[in-house]
């Protein structure tokens, strides 16, 4: 099994979930998160006359275990729905799991995904 997260623009999240249904994936979640674009400063806002930079911007991140033959059409889905090719896109990290219980089955490994 793989786990795979993605932290992306809030804004493109739509475009994910439609892209990972398409493929199959069932089950994921999403948190809210605030973020940087890493070297990139963000842009400049104006309050009360005073120019200062937006340190944070609105971003999501994705969490999701799949099956580790599923998991390169997985990444591939979320790359190609989050992509702008504007600085900022987002991230994609990918784990190896040894194992993971559905805890009303019990069942074990890529059953527990589902």
């Amino acid at each position: 099994m793989k786990k795979l997260e993605a932290i992306i623009n809030a804004n493109r999240l739509d475009e994910v979930k439609e892209a990972l249904s398409n493929e199959g994936v069932q089950a994921w979640t999403v948190l809210e998160a605030k973020g940087t674009t890493g070297t990139h400063e963000g842009p400049h806002e104006t309050y009360r006359g005073v120019e200062y930079v937006v340190d944070y911007l609105p971003r999501v991140k994705i969490e999701l275990f799949v099956s580790d033959d599923c998991a390169n059409r997985a990444v591939d889905a979320i790359r190609n729905a989050a992509h702008t090719g504007r600085h900022g896109d987002g991230n994609i990290f990918i784990w190896s799991i040894e194992d993971g219980v559905h805890i009303a089955t019990g069942e074990h490994g890529s059953r527990a995904t589902v």
